[in-house]
């Protein structure tokens, strides 16, 4: 029987019971979890309200390569690539350089922050209808200082942070003893003084360092030559107006940079041009003063070939001598010009190495004034370009000395050719041969004096339309949508908040709690241990004093004594039935249990005695409140001349059928008294008196008395407390199961549906007077109210 009852304990859905029971354990608690959401909510909602809506916006440039000669090979080895030739890398510490962005802030004046109070929040505006203008130097505030500021027809009143107020005329406008800055009206604004403004001062240095650390500057891809560059603020026109001036500031940056060359090539020109005239006078007034010595006019040209020879050859000499003297100018810069200075560029040199190494030269020259501005001299890139540098101006000067020794060759070529043809001409006159001379050398310094003339226009030209180093390809666009606060996220974050607080702690205390709550914890721990029945949990105990009741606590025994009788082993006499009740601790019900079950026997016209053989605690005289001190149990144990009947109580005003033995005096030695045997001639006396004997033994996890009479009984009911048996106590009666040190052991759960958290509806009631009316499922009764 006990097999039979102990296979239909399983339940082939027993998973999905208990998924369901899971959820129903959290749901039980749903009113936490709804005020839990509606707090977080309500504090989401009051976090949208009082912070200010942050947008972003962003702007896009191209960067002009600035290179003025076109590398072929580089341009193609880059278009196969795909990587763009310009170092983005650069251009983006540039863009977020202290040097640049120091001119920004500066611009405009963003150590000022306008704010208009609100009753909820603060929010920052551009444009206020004042104006603050400092008296103090950008950085001599050591910390941000905070004023009110209000005005009326005639004056503006100024507090400061320590509630000192300062009265400035709105006429005048001169600066206030104590303030750091004076206040004008701004034309463009509204003058409306009803709203409350505060301003922010800032220290310049904090300034930029903050828009530094907040500007964003990145490639829209990796083979893009296009910087995006955007500002996350609360104050649209002010990111804008700060994006734009970047900009602004950054192209402006460029193009003077590529001006500094034409500058250079200028200033040069200029310089040699004081030169050359002083040299042409002189050359002129040689001239003049020989022609005068000597008497002489115009001399016609020869004729001839010879004439045309000498014509040429004099002409090549020209040329060489003229690239020689550029070669020596250039050489000269070279030597004299302080280090890191640009060289002349394109000033008339023949060889167009030089010319290549020149533009090499100024353009990581450049690169490197660009680079030193924002890294610092010690930075690695810096060395490697003044490397670079020192080792193209070494290479440019030996190329111009290589160029003027084979200039020299050709002119001592050239110079014994003239030689042969000055032969022919030893007939001419001495005379014209040094006019000659003389008027080669002005021929050359005037010659040179309209090259350097050209070229200096070429540089006012370069300088007039010099080209932009961006292409800006959006100016600053602010998206509509705010960055933040997202609204829908943090809602949505609120409500998972608002769900994880109750369920973290209900886990925490469903995990921490190792009391057993309903019948599918303990069949979980116990098997195959049957349960038999679940007593409800009734405020104050109840005895099953009348027969005929209908009540919760009468059907709950009546289930629990059908279920007892069919765990019983047959029999074919007709002596007594011995059922124990026994509990792991003190407190379980166990005593409770007994009396009850006894009654419920006793309900049924069966002849019952209940023995309180739990001899150490005896409690069953409490619930009939009779002596504690009568003969019982002991009595009968301690002295052979006592009989059973002597110590059995008949209490006709409970249950005629039901008789009682109760403990009787606590004995010094409970152990020995109970395995003495006379336990067991006890019911044998017995066995014929009655049909059901029920004994109250001691709990047994802190005595061993029960364990020393356990063989006379047929059935053992084990008594668990919902709520107050600990999970691991169940181990005890599934060991004595296993042991076989406990007969044939049922359970019963005590004080089920205590707890909220594991609520039954135990509704036993079955007419005759008792309440039948249905309760609706909560759900529907709450969507009725």
């Amino acid at each position: 029987m006990q097999d039979a009852h102990h296979n239909t304990s399983f339940d082939p859905n027993e998973e999905d019971v208990n998924i369901k029971e899971i959820l129903l354990k959290y749901f039980r608690f749903w009113p936490w979890f709804i005020a839990a959401v509606t707090v977080t909510v309500l504090m989401a909602f009051l976090y949208l309200k009082y912070t200010p809506t942050v947008y972003s916006t962003e702007a896009k440039i191209k960067i002009i390569d600035d290179s003025k000669e076109l590398n072929i090979g580089a341009d193609a080895l880059s278009m196969l690539s795909g990587k763009p030739k310009i170092n983005l890398d650069n251009e983006i510490e540039v863009l977020k350089s202290y040097r640049l962005l120091s001119q920004v802030v500066e611009t405009l004046d963003l150590q000022v922050d306008y704010l208009v109070e609100g009753n909820i929040k603060t929010t920052p505006v551009w444009e206020a209808p004042f104006k603050i203008i400092h008296t103090a130097t950008a950085d001599t505030l050591s910390e941000a200082q905070t004023y009110a500021i209000r005005w009326d027809a005639s004056q503006f009143y100024i507090t400061d942070a320590e509630g000192h107020t300062f009265n400035q005329s709105k006429v005048t406008a001169t600066p206030t003893t104590g303030l750091p800055f004076y206040v004008i009206t701004n034309p463009s604004q509204n003058n409306d003084n009803t709203k409350k403004y505060k301003v922010n001062i800032k220290p310049f240095k904090q300034t930029v360092m903050d828009l530094a650390k907040n500007i964003e500057v990145q490639s829209t891809n990796k083979n893009s030559e296009i910087l995006a560059i955007s500002l996350k603020g609360a104050s649209v026109a002010r990111s804008e107006a700060i994006i734009n001036e970047i900009i602004d500031k950054f192209n402006n940056d460029g193009i003077q940079d590529r001006q500094l060359v034409s500058k250079r090539t200028l200033n040069f020109i200029d310089e040699r041009f004081i030169y050359l005239s002083e040299e042409l006078d002189s050359i002129e007034g040689n001239k003049k003063s020989f022609k005068q010595d000597n008497n002489l006019s115009y001399i016609e040209a020869d004729a001839g070939i010879s004439l045309q020879k000498k014509s040429d050859s004099e002409a090549e000499l020209f040329r060489i001598e003229t690239q020689i003297e550029l070669s020596n100018l250039l050489k000269k810069t070279l030597t004299n010009d302080a280090p890191y200075n640009l060289l002349p560029a394109n000033i008339g040199l023949e060889s167009s190495a030089i010319n290549d190494l020149v533009s090499e030269y100024n353009q990581t020259l450049l690169e490197r004034e660009k680079l030193l501005s924002s890294a610092g001299a010690n930075n690695p890139t810096v060395k490697v370009l003044n490397v670079q540098i020192a080792s193209a101006k070494a290479n440019i000067e030996q190329t111009v000395t290589v160029y003027a020794q084979q200039l020299k060759m050709g002119l001592q070529q050239l110079q014994r050719e003239k030689g042969r043809v000055g032969a022919q001409f030893s007939s001419l006159p001495e005379k014209e041969q040094l006019l000659r001379a003389i008027e080669r050398q002005q021929s050359i310094k005037e010659n040179l004096y309209l090259i350097l003339l050209q070229k200096r226009e070429e540089a006012a030209i370069s300088l007039a339309v010099t080209a932009p180093s961006i292409k800006v390809v959006d100016y600053a666009l602010t998206s509509s949508i705010p960055v933040a606060p997202k609204s829908k996220i943090i809602l949505l974050g609120a409500i998972i908040l608002g769900l994880l607080i109750p369920f973290g702690i209900l886990y925490v205390i469903f995990m921490l709690d190792t009391k057993i709550h309903n019948r599918q914890e303990v069949e979980a721990i116990i098997r195959p241990i049957p349960v038999v029945a679940e007593i409800p949990f009734i405020e104050g105990g109840e005895l099953f004093i009348n027969p005929d009741a209908r009540t919760t606590v009468a059907e709950a025994f009546r289930m629990l004594m059908t279920n007892i009788n069919y765990t019983l082993p047959p029999t074919e006499t007709q002596k007594a039935r011995v059922v124990y009740v026994t509990s792991s601790i003190k407190g379980e019900g166990k005593t409770f249990t007994a009396i009850n079950l006894s009654l419920a026997y006793s309900s049924l016209n069966k002849r019952v005695l209940l023995i309180g053989a739990d001899i150490r605690n005896p409690q069953v005289h409490t619930y009939f409140q009779l002596e504690k001190d009568k003969k019982g149990l002991t009595s009968y144990l301690f002295n052979p001349s006592i009989t059973a009947k002597d110590c059995i109580i008949k209490n006709e005003s409970v249950q005629g059928n039901l008789h009682l033995m109760l403990g009787g005096s606590i004995p010094p030695n409970p152990a020995s008294l109970l395995s003495n045997g006379r336990f067991g001639t006890l019911l044998k006396e017995l066995e014929s008196e009655y049909d059901v004997i029920v004994v109250d033994t001691a709990p047994t996890v802190l005595v061993t008395d029960t364990l020393l009479i356990s063989k006379h009984a047929d059935a053992t009911v084990y008594v668990a407390k919902a709520n107050y048996t600990d999970k691991n106590l169940l181990e005890i009666p599934k060991n004595f199961h296993d042991e076989k040190k406990l007969r044939n052991i049922v359970f019963v759960i005590n004080n089920a549906g205590q707890s909220k958290h594991y609520s039954y509806n135990y509704n036993y009631g079955y007419g005759y007077n008792e309440d039948t009316t249905v309760k609706k499922p909560w759900y529907k009764r709450f969507l009725k109210s």
